[in-house]
């Protein structure tokens, strides 16, 4: 996918959008120097060409029960398409991981995932990842605090 360069205007937008996406086409033109007309063209824009990928509530998870964090480096036994096809197909199906990235380096792949306790995190490891058949090693860190968290893109 090509990179798209964005003016002054459409990083205000996205700014913007990021701190608050439930704001009116009136306030958001408001806050980036734009009538709404075109204000409204510009976020249809930045949606049809895929920057704008969805809008969405950040919910606080201890509030919601999930309190555990745990951030599991996994290597794979076999270094092929198919094993990395079965690992990742996984891993989305699975609403407790809330991220998974491929890494270089000495894990194959850095899992985030939420849970109410380390029992909850226990039984997932059985159901899910013990399960798949091209993981060799599993590391597991549990999360003492987060420092920082941040959602938003330095745009």
């Amino acid at each position: 996918m090509e990179n798209i360069v964005l003016d002054a205007v459409s990083r205000r937008l996205l700014r913007e959008l990021q701190l608050d996406s439930r704001q009116t086409v009136q306030e958001l033109s408001a806050k980036v120097g734009l009538s709404a007309s075109p204000c409204w063209r510009r976020v249809k824009d930045l949606e049809s060409a895929g920057i704008l990928r969805r809008y969405t509530a950040l919910v606080a998870r201890e509030k919601v029960g999930l309190s555990t964090c745990i951030l599991a480096q996994v290597s794979l036994a076999r270094q092929t398409e198919s094993a990395a096809a079965e690992f990742e197909t996984a891993m989305q199906a699975c609403p407790e991981v809330i991220e998974c990235h491929s890494l270089t380096g000495d894990a194959d792949y850095v899992v985030k995932v939420v849970v109410p306790d380390i029992k909850a995190y226990d039984a997932f490891l059985r159901r899910v990842m013990y399960k798949i058949q091209s993981v060799g090693t599993i590391r597991s860190n549990v999360v003492l605090r987060e420092v920082k968290y941040e959602t938003a893109l330095p745009v």
